[in-house]
């Protein structure tokens, strides 16, 4: 279901963003980025299941000591697993309804080729920094306590890494396969080389690194007893592993 969100906001921004001043990619770019965010309020509202944030969900439960590491994996491949599934259905639906077509066509194929075209560690690097947004706008939809709040939260750091140009995992298990049914010059297998495979490693970075352990050494376990001692995180780490 998580996926199918994507999905779903994915195919809005490329129907609307893609039909509405063609040719100029910044104003498309902008469109898209203003309408993008939806589908993380839905997911989190409905409890769907999305691979990028449960990085640092997960992470933080299982360094704080709250789940065993074995949840975290099952959590982190399932819901892989079916965030594939949910953006790869909605392609397909959308393929076959037809609404590919025109504008929406022509910016699907030009984002998948775009996502193509950069060095793995390029890639990767984008990768990381947009999942650490991605999981800044999870953790401010957390501390919301009213739906207003939860969408301001998730809106600015979604619409944020879309208008610079990061890699979200997820997003690009729907774009991706839109910009190939579309007519994109791309293999399956240069998608998973040049774009799908480094994102996940960028993405899985951030979210268990740079925000999971990171907000545990800030507010967590890692930065008790030795307060911002590099040695003392090592040593939080080395006990966890």
């Amino acid at each position: 279901m998580g996926g199918c969100y994507v999905g779903m906001s994915g195919l809005l921004s490329l129907c609307i963003a893609g039909n509405v001043w063609t040719g100029n990619p910044v104003a498309q770019t902008v469109i898209f980025a203003a309408l993008f965010p939806i589908n993380l309020l839905l997911v989190l509202q409905s409890g769907g299941q999305l691979f990028t944030g449960n990085t640092a969900n997960m992470s933080m439960a299982y360094y704080e000591k709250k789940i065993p590491g074995s949840a975290v994996v099952k959590n982190f491949i399932t819901s892989y697993i079916g965030n594939i599934l949910g953006c790869g259905v909605l392609a397909l639906v959308a393929n076959y309804a037809g609404l590919f077509t025109a504008g929406a066509a022509d910016m699907a194929v030009r984002v998948a080729v775009k996502k193509c075209s950069f060095t793995f560690g390029q890639t990767v690097v984008k990768a990381i920094m947009c999942n650490w947004l991605v999981c800044m706008a999870v953790w401010l939809a957390t501390m919301a306590q009213d739906l207003t709040s939860k969408m301001v939260g998730i809106w600015f750091p979604i619409s944020m890494f879309i208008m610079i140009g990061f890699e979200h995992s997820v997003a690009n298990m729907f774009m991706l396969p839109a910009g190939l049914l579309s007519g994109a010059p791309l293999t399956v297998e240069a998608t998973l080389m040049k774009n799908l495979l480094p994102v996940t490693i960028g993405n899985f970075l951030a979210g268990t690194i740079v925000i999971g352990a990171g907000f545990c050494f800030a507010f967590g376990r890692f930065g008790e007893g030795e307060k911002g001692s590099f040695r003392g995180l090592a040593q939080k780490v080395k006990e966890n592993l």
